[in-house]
């Protein structure tokens, strides 16, 4: 069981940029695959990013490729979103998510994930 905790949300201006973190409980952290998904108010839930066990393999939505980076720190057990010239489309709640798996690969798919952590808030203003 992996417990998964988001922080950094918040209030921000369009252009702006926040960082979110994902702490994780588990100290086997490495070998998971994690992936960042959002969801806006009256929307499903959609992918944004996700990233392999050793973080050399990554992928993004179209929306916000250029602008959003993920990355890891396995000695940290934690998971990053850095988030770049923030659009009010950007609004959403964000949530990171594990898969445990044996390979060196990402998964974009939701049902793919097994943990999710509760959500942090992000909200981009015009």
């Amino acid at each position: 069981q992996v417990h998964l905790v988001e922080f950094g949300g918040g209030l921000v201006q369009a252009g702006g940029s926040l960082r979110l973190s994902c702490a994780a409980s588990e100290r086997t952290f490495s070998t998971y695959a994690m992936g960042w998904f959002r969801q806006a108010p009256g929307k499903e839930r959609e992918f944004v990013t996700a990233i392999s066990r050793n973080g050399a393999q990554t992928n993004y939505a179209d929306s916000v490729k250029g602008r959003f980076t993920i990355g890891r720190d396995n000695a940290k057990n934690t998971l990053y979103l850095q988030m770049n010239t923030l659009k009010p489309e950007d609004t959403a709640v964000y949530y990171c998510a594990a898969k445990w798996t044996w390979a060196n690969v990402f998964f974009t798919r939701r049902n793919d994930y097994d943990y999710w952590g509760q959500g942090t808030q992000v909200t981009v203003s015009s």
